[in-house]
């Protein structure tokens, strides 16, 4: 190859090259809308730069995001209760009110362990619920259990106390709690791992 054919050559070659480096920097750096969309995190955020100028603009907070934390409805669907029929919450209403007597009266005279508990609301007629292994429901209404451990400085303490939980419908329970401090009798739907009991932390 003559040196002139070469010559010729040496600057197409360049300017493809730069060419090519200046289309790479154009696009680093920018999020694409499918990136956000695939890890569900909904539209893009705008960035502490956008139009507004305001350089002291906060990252995007999802719609009913508790404490504005990304991902927060997300990480607490084990929180979120089902939907209840209208017609189902009323009949829950109605054994919430046959409950909350019996659990006032328990609380008063410090009868809060679950022993006590199950013997009293198996007295207005309630059956315990039964439950296999692999969770098939073989008939009953009624489960009374401890409370929830918690972890106290390093280690975890059962707090004296019962949990309760009615299961009224399919989707549609009676929850309480009795302890030391307090108690309460209210209405919920199903929770999606733990059922009519609020689930202390998810998976």
């Amino acid at each position: 190859m003559s040196a002139s054919v070469s010559a010729r050559r040496a600057p197409l070659a360049a300017a493809v090259l730069v060419l090519s480096a200046a289309l790479a920097l154009t696009g680093c750096g920018r999020e694409r809308a499918s990136d956000t969309t695939a890890t569900g995190g909904g539209p893009a955020a705008p960035s502490a730069s956008a139009s507004s100028g305001d350089p002291g603009a906060g990252p995007y907070v999802e719609p009913g995001a508790g404490d504005g934390a990304p991902h927060y409805n997300e990480n607490n669907a084990y929180r979120r209760e089902g939907e209840m029929s209208p017609a189902h919450e009323a009949d829950a209403n109605r054994e919430a009110e046959r409950i909350t007597p019996v659990i006032e009266r328990l609380w008063k005279q410090k009868k809060w362990d679950p022993a006590s508990v199950r013997t009293a609301l198996l007295d207005l007629g309630y059956e315990e619920e039964r439950i296999t292994q692999d969770g098939k429901r073989l008939g009953g209404t009624l489960t009374v259990r401890e409370m929830y451990p918690r972890f106290e400085t390093d280690h975890y303490v059962t707090p004296e106390g019962a949990l309760v939980a009615l299961r009224v419908h399919d989707d549609t329970c009676v929850t309480a709690f009795l302890q030391k401090t307090n108690y309460q009798v209210r209405t919920n739907g199903l929770y999606p791992e733990t059922g009519c009991l609020e689930p202390p932390a998810g998976h």
